[in-house]
C-alpha cells in the first residue's frame, strides 16, 4: 500500500513493508557542480517513487563488500547534471508520531559504503519506536580528495547537508527534529566524531553513538600528496580530477591501495595501515580533530569490539600467518612504547593484532571518550566482546560485527557471514544492542554509568558492566590521535 510525504522538492510516495513506511531514494540535497559543496534540492513534478534506493557514489572496488560498488552510473533528473548520488531512505513506525530520529552514517574507509546495502535495512529498528534514516555521502576522492579551489571534506559537507534535511523533514515522517541521535561506524564513526568537532554541524543531532572509531584524520600536505598520485595514476593533473569520468576516480585509488607499500617513506603511517584516504583537518570545515574540537555539549556512547583488527587481518591475507618481523614492524610503526606492547604480547600474531586494534580503532574510541568528559561532556562506553560464530569462529568479536547486531540484520547482507546462522546467543544480543541504543537515543540513558565513573557494558553472552577492559593499553596511550602528515 503506497504512502505520500511531502518533502523539499516535492511529494514522495513510499510503501508500508511489515508495519514499518519505508521511503527510499529521497534527494536531499544536489549536486550541480563536480567537487562542490551539496546545494538544495532540485524540485519535481507529480508524485516521485520513492520505492528503490538511489544510485551510490563512486565505489573503490578493491576494498568494497559485495553489493557495493562500483556505482550503477547517473541518476536523478536526466535534464540536469546532477548524478543523484545524495539520497536518503526513511523507515517510520507511524507517520503521525513525534518518535526519537536515529540517523546512520556507513562505513567503508572513505572510499567505499552506499546506505542501500541490506545489512542498514532500518525496519527492525524502527520498530523499537524510532524513526531511522541513512543515506548516501560521497567517498573517495570525489568526497575526500584535497584539490585546489574545491571544498575540503566535501563527504562531511553531505553529511551536514543530510542531518539539515533531516532537521526541515523530520516531522513529516513522525520524527521529532529536537531528538536527532547521530550513530555511525568505523568511517561512519570517525565521521560522527568529525561532525562533532565541526562548526558547521552544530545543533543539527542531541546525542552521538560513535562504534569503532578510526584516529584517521590528514594534514592538508598529506592529504594533497595522496590526491597528486592517484591523479597520477590516470595520467592528470589534481586539478584537472573534476572532469575525469567519475568511474575512474575509485581505479585510480585502488590502484594506489594496491601499491601503498611502495609510498611508506612518504605517508608513514597512514600507508602502513593501508588508509589512502580520510577526512582532512583543513582548518575550515574541519578545524580541529575530535579529540581537540569537542564541545562536551553532545552526549556520547561511543565504543569498539575487543577483536577490531582479525576481519582487516584477513582481508589482508595474514590472519593467522604474521611473521616476527611483521609483527616488530607493527609495534614499531603504531605503538606508542612498543617494548611494553612486546612484553604483554610475545606472540607475533596476538602482538600484530592488538597494536592495530588499538591504534587504529579501540583507543581513538577511547580517548573519544575521554576527551568528551574532559570538555564536561557525557560519555557512556562499551565493548563488544561476544565471539561470533561465523566463519568457524576465528574473528572472534571482530570490527564490523556490532553492524548486523544494532540493525538487527542478522541474516541480510555480507557481515550477516559474521553471525552464521543465528540463533539464541545472537538474537539476544542483537536485542540489548537494539534496546541499548534505542535507550540512548529517546533518553540519553543507555542503561549503564557514564564513563567519569569507570563504568563500560560489556556485549557478551552475559551482560555486565565492569571497569574498562582494555585498560593495559588505555594507559599506553597518553595523548590524543596525532593528524597523520607526510613522513
Amino acid at each position: 500500500m503506497g504512502v505520500e510525504v511531502e518533502v523539499p522538492g516535492g511529494v514522495v510516495r513510499g510503501r508500508h513493508e511489515a508495519g514499518v513506511a519505508v521511503f527510499r531514494g529521497i534527494p536531499f540535497a544536489s549536486l550541480p557542480v563536480r567537487f562542490g559543496e551539496p546545494r538544495p534540492v532540485r524540485g519535481w513534478t507529480g508524485v516521485r517513487d520513492a520505492s528503490a534506493f538511489g544510485p551510490a557514489p563512486p565505489q573503490s572496488g578493491l576494498a568494497a563488500p559485495a553489493g557495493a560498488g562500483p556505482h550503477p552510473g547517473p541518476g536523478g533528473d536526466a535534464a540536469s547534471t546532477d548524478p543523484g548520488w545524495l539520497t536518503a531512505n526513511v523507515w517510520s513506525p507511524d507517520l503521525a508520531g513525534r518518535l526519537p530520529v536515529m540517523v546512520w552514517i556507513q562505513g567503508g574507509a572513505y572510499v567505499f559504503g552506499t546506505s542501500g546495502l541490506p545489512e542498514f535495512d532500518g525496519s527492525v529498528l524502527a520498530r523499537h519506536g524510532v524513526v531511522v534514516v541513512t543515506f548516501n555521502y560521497r567517498v573517495g576522492l570525489e568526497g575526500f580528495g584535497l584539490v585546489e579551489g574545491t571544498p575540503a571534506n566535501r563527504g562531511l559537507l553531505d553529511q551536514v547537508a543530510a542531518l539539515e534535511w533531516v532537521r526541515e523533514v523530520a516531522g513529516a515522517f513522525g520524527g521529532d527534529p529536537a531528538r536527532v541521535t547521530l550513530f555511525g561506524q568505523s568511517a561512519g564513526g570517525g565521521s560522527v566524531a568529525a561532525l562533532l568537532a565541526m562548526p558547521r554541524a552544530q545543533g543539527l543531532f542531541r546525542r552521538a553513538i560513535a562504534q569503532s572509531v578510526p584516529g584517521t584524520f590528514f594534514t592538508p600536505a598529506l592529504a594533497a600528496d595522496v590526491t597528486r598520485v592517484c591523479a597520477d595514476e590516470l595520467g592528470v593533473a589534481p586539478a584537472d580530477l573534476p572532469t575525469v569520468d567519475p568511474d575512474l576516480l575509485p581505479v585510480a585509488v585502488d590502484a594506489v591501495l594496491e601499491q601503498v607499500g611502495r609510498h611508506v617513506d612518504r605517508w608513514g603511517r597512514a600507508a602502513h595501515a593501508r588508509v589512502p584516504i580520510a577526512p582532512v583537518v583543513d582548518g575550515d570545515v574541519l578545524p580541529a580533530t575530535p579529540w581537540e574540537g569537542l564541545t562536551g555539549r553532545v552526549p556520547l556512547l561511543v565504543g569498539h569490539t575487543r577483536d577490531e583488527q582479525r576481519l582487516l587481518s584477513l582481508l589482508t591475507g595474514v590472519l593467522g600467518q604474521v611473521t616476527p618481523e611483521q609483527a616488530a614492524e607493527t609495534a614499531e610503526a603504531f605503538a606508542p612504547d612498543p617494548q611494553a606492547y612486546r612484553d604483554r604480547f610475545p606472540d607475533p600474531e596476538r602482538l600484530y593484532e592488538v597494536v592495530r586494534s588499538d591504534w587504529l580503532f579501540r583507543m581513538p574510541s577511547m580517548l573519544l571518550a575521554r576527551a568528551q568528559l574532559s570538555a564536561a561532556g557525557a560519555a557512556h562506553v562499551y565493548e563488544l566482546t561476544w565471539p561470533a560464530p561465523g566463519m568457524g569462529g576465528v574473528l572472534g568479536a571482530c570490527h564490523g560485527l556490532d553492524v548486523p547486531l544494532v540493525f538487527g540484520t542478522l541474516t541480510a547482507g555480507q557481515p550477516a557471514m559474521l553471525i552464521g546462522e543465528p540463533g539464541p546467543e545472537a538474537e539476544s544480543l542483537s536485542a540489548q544492542l537494539r534496546r541499548a541504543w534505542v535507550a540512548f537515543a529517546t533518553t540519553g540513558d543507555p542503561g549503564w554509568p557514564t564513563f567519569d565513573a569507570g563504568a563500560t557494558r560489556v556485549f557478551d553472552v552475559e551482560p555486565r558492566v565492569v571497569d574498562y577492559p582494555e585498560r593495559a593499553s588505555l594507559e599506553q596511550w597518553t595523548g590524543y590521535p596525532d593528524v597523520l602528515d607526510l613522513a
